[in-house]
């Protein structure tokens, strides 16, 4: 340690100061694919690529090959973008399909393979954990306790708390997997949007047994697709701005009143709103359906939306042992 501080110059050790090295957290959900790079400063490079790696899991019990290549071209573009700012560190984690997937070693391998770092399976209760501590980290504690739910393809995780989570849930109801459950008509008939939602109330009956708490939040915050896209149809947001929906509140009635327009619309009209990118139409009806069941079940008025969320937790922790 002496010896390498004594080789470097004064500027040299200014500049490990001010430029902080990077890290990057890559997320293989059943419907996106992520990337976020940040020094925890002034780097913060997010993409995203719709790449419907869980689609028709429901029915073969695997990831289909079309998901697989969709994945990987999207991880092309990523690694490029790694590359590009030497980062060293980097965290590459699957969630829900992959947790499903009979399948799931074979996608790791060709994904390791192509990314160059060994792929993790997290469990649903890591997921929820790490998507509390990102959304909450700017937060003030004293204005908890905090329910955060992020609405993903395949599974909704629930993390409930102040500075840290104290009690975590996921549940199997997503986006993917309740429009391939129950949403089966173009568009959706009534009874197959009143049974997602008696079910989706049904998993949040066992929230409610499992952890009493999580029902009685200071406030909800929502993270991830699902959510943000609700917020942005609300707003007609084009293009879509990071900055704007962060920090959103949205009200339960606009929710409500998103949820009913998706939902009597067509998909090739559905596609055609404002703020709705169009990869997600086919499933965003389903998204809607878990949120209004969410704020409709716990009677919650408001949802403040975050773009930070699971990658964010993520990073944080690689910053910290860097």
């Amino acid at each position: 340690m002496t010896r390498l501080a004594l080789g470097l110059s004064s500027s040299s050790r200014r500049k490990k100061v001010l430029d902080p090295e990077p890290v990057a957290v890559l997320d293989f959900g059943t419907n996106t694919t992520r990337l976020l790079v940040t020094d925890g400063r002034s780097l913060d490079i997010r993409m995203h690529r719709v790449t419907g790696l869980g689609r028709g899991l429901e029915q073969s019990g695997e990831l289909s090959e079309a998901g697989i290549e969709r994945v990987l071209e999207a991880l092309s573009e990523f690694t490029g973008i790694i590359r590009t700012h030497d980062v060293q560190k980097v965290r590459a984690v699957a969630t829900s399909a992959a947790r499903d997937a009979d399948n799931r070693n074979q996608f790791f391998d060709s994904a390791s393979a192509a990314l160059g770092h060994q792929l993790e399976l997290l469990t649903g209760e890591q997921e929820a954990r790490y998507g509390f501590l990102g959304a909450t980290a700017d937060l003030d504690p004293r204005d908890g306790p905090f329910l955060v739910v992020d609405i993903g393809g395949g599974s909704t995780e629930f993390s409930f708390g102040r500075s840290s989570p104290d009690l975590y849930q996921s549940v199997n109801m997503g986006s993917v997997r309740y429009s391939e459950q129950f949403l089966v008509s173009d568009p959706p008939k009534p009874e197959e949007l009143s049974g997602a939602i008696q079910v989706a109330r049904l998993h949040l009956d066992d929230v409610d047994r499992d952890h009493p708490p999580m029902g009685k939040p200071a406030a909800l915050i929502g993270v991830a697709g699902t959510i943000t896209t609700i917020a942005a149809v609300e707003i007609g947001l084009e293009p879509y701005d990071t900055k704007v929906i962060d920090g959103f509140v949205l009200r339960r009635e606009a929710a409500e009143d998103v949820f009913r327009t998706l939902a009597t619309e067509p998909l090739e009209d559905r596609k055609r709103n404002p703020g709705l990118e169009p990869a997600r139409a086919d499933v965003i009806v389903a998204g809607c359906c878990i949120l209004v069941a969410v704020m409709r079940h716990w009677d919650i008025d408001s949802c403040l939306v975050r773009e930070r969320d699971l990658l964010d937790g993520i990073a944080a922790e690689l910053l910290q042992f860097r």
